[in-house]
Formats: C-alpha cells, structure tokens, sequence
C-alpha cells in the first residue's frame, strides 16, 4: 500500500490531534500529515493524499521544523509544499546531546508503547535499562521490556527474572528474532495506527525483530563483535516502518519506530520516571525523620535502616542516588529554572 493511500487513522491519528486543528486547517490547502522520517534539510512526510519529501523550513514562528522528529505530526501547505507548524505533542522521547548536554537530542513523538530492547547476553544491563524505564515513565508510556537472542543464551529465564526484577508489573517480552512464531508474540502491541518506538543498544537485533514483523528483510542487520557482545551500528536515523505484513494483516498494522543504538545515555528531565521506577526508595524517603535527610549517616534515616537489615539492595540504592543527582545538575541548567529560583526566595 502506498503512504499516500493511507487514511490519518491508519497513520495514528487521534482527538488530541484534532482538537487542535483550526478552521482554515480542517480543509483546503491546509492539512495535517505525519513525520515518517527527518534528514538533514527535509522531511519524510505522509497523510492527506501526500507522500514524499518536503523542506525542513517552517513557515511561522515557531522556528525550523528539523526540531520536529520521527511520529510528529505536521501542518502543510498542499499548494506550496511547505510546513506551517507543529502540532501539540502527546509524549516526546528526548536525551541530552552526547557531544553536547547542553542541547536535547529529539528520539520519537507521539509513541503508544516503548520496546525497551536488550540481548541475553553481556549487552543486559540493569541501570542502562533503568534509564529506559525512567524515560519511559517520565513521558507516561507504557514500556515492554523485550529479551532477545534467546536461542543464544545459556539460560535465558535468569535474564528473565531480573528484567521482571526491575519494576513491579513490568511486562517482559522473549522472543528470537528470526522465529517468526516467537516474533508474532510482539504484534499484539502493533495493532492499527498504534505506534512502538524501540530503543536499546546497537545488536542487540532491533532491526531483525522489525524485519521479522514486517516479513521482510529490508533493513539491514550486521553481527555483533564476539569479543566483547557489543554490537554496531546498523540504523543510522529515526523513522517510522508500517507493520501490514503477515503477522498483523493488511491495513491492521501500526508503526515501528527504530532508533539507531545508545549504549550511553542521559536524561534531560527524569524525576517523574525516577519516582515511579524506584518507588521503593521513594516512599522511604518519605518516612525519613528530616524532610531534608540526605539518606546518608541522619538518625531517624528510613533508607539507612532498610540498608543496614538487609530489606533495600545497595547497588539499587547507588543507582537511584546516581540519577537524582544526575536530574539536579540538569534542572540547574533547564530554561526558567534559575528565575523560578529567584522568586521564590523573593517571594
């Protein structure tokens, strides 16, 4: 089927999305497409009878559209072939710039369910997959977390276990990627217009997980190093791959968002996520004798206590530790935070 043959539905439109279209936008030369894919200077776009690729500048001024990414959805102009603006965002998946944490690298928008993606083998990392669970939790998505390579593994159910370690009720996925039958477990997270974004590190077998969905093998894969399980890089940019092969049927599938792979990452704002993934420590905190307990040699310490008999695991409470004061030093540099700063030690 081609993109342009797609309805918005099919694409994953919802109310939220319609709800902000004005008058002039819900008919004529205007209308609403979404991003399949952002290259440097253009756009892969598609919705509204329209498919191709449109300039990377924005008419308005809400500044250029290349801060737009894979699943944003857009307004253009048919006529000129232009962007207008971006539409509101349901949830955005973002991380601080490797070469610059000063800057915010955009991941996915507008994202149904997470497939927090990790190989049972030296790439499972529990405070790497910690963070993905942060970020997943910080934008209020769903996270699955989806163990591959299974037929390789030694013994698959001890990685099993300590992915459902992580957090209460999480949803664990196995599955070997060039199985079809063992890859079919994952399409009922893909039904139509939803959209999954993964996110893991490099060979971790992301992409033969997409082509075994899609029934195809159209992206590339390449193998891991032996020597160490690391993997290397195959996809190179983010964009949105339909699912409407033999797994979910024509015109049943969603959207498959795959990211090329972060070994390293850091989270621009994380104190939502962190809560509810460590909501163990969380509610410990709270029932600290000092409102201000560092957690550290304070009498009347909760986390201290449950350290000390045994109940609260240290390199879980080191972790935690590590991504609070990771979010402070963020917020110190987030816009509006020195001035919301100064008033209220003024006011």
């Amino acid at each position: 089927m081609e993109s342009s043959d797609l309805t918005l539905e099919d694409l994953g439109w919802r109310d939220a999305f319609s709800s902000q279209l004005t008058a002039e936008e819900q008919g004529g030369d205007l209308c609403p497409v979404r991003v399949m894919a952002v290259h440097r200077g253009w756009i892969d776009i598609a919705g509204s009878g329209l498919s191709g690729m449109i300039p990377s500048t924005l008419r308005s001024s809400q500044g250029p559209v290349d801060r737009a990414t894979a699943g944003d959805w857009l307004i253009v102009d048919r006529a000129k072939l232009e962007a207008v603006r971006i539409l509101d965002r349901i949830n955005l998946f973002q991380r601080q710039a490797p070469a610059d944490q000063r800057r915010v690298q955009l991941i996915a928008a507008n994202v149904d369910t997470l497939f927090v993606v990790t190989s049972c083998n030296q790439d499972f990392n529990v405070a790497r997959l910690e963070r993905y669970l942060v970020m997943a939790g910080e934008v209020g998505v769903t996270p699955v977390v989806v163990l591959t390579k299974i037929d390789l593994a030694h013994d698959p159910d001890h990685y099993l276990e300590m992915a459902r370690a992580l957090q209460p009720g999480l949803q664990v996925e196995m599955v070997n990627g060039r199985d079809p039958a063992s890859v079919a477990r994952l399409a009922r997270y893909c039904g139509r217009g939803n959209t999954v974004a993964l996110l893991g590190s490099s060979g971790v077998g992301k992409s033969t997980m997409i082509n075994g969905l899609r029934g195809s093998s159209d992206i590339a894969t390449q193998p891991i190093r032996e020597i160490d399980g690391k993997g290397r890089h195959t996809t190179t940019s983010r964009q949105l791959h339909r699912l409407d092969g033999p797994l979910v049927g024509p015109r049943k599938g969603g959207w498959l968002v795959d990211t090329p792979g972060m070994r390293e990452f850091h989270l621009p704002e994380a104190a939502t996520g962190i809560a509810e993934v460590f909501d163990d420590i969380t509610a410990l905190t709270l029932e600290c004798r000092f409102s201000n307990c560092t957690h550290g040699a304070e009498p009347g310490c909760m986390v201290q206590a449950m350290l000390q008999n045994g109940t609260l695991d240290p390199q879980r409470l080191e972790r935690w530790r590590k991504l609070v004061l990771e979010d402070a030093a963020g917020a110190s540099g987030r816009p509006g935070t020195h001035a919301r700063k100064r008033k209220k030690t003024n006011g």
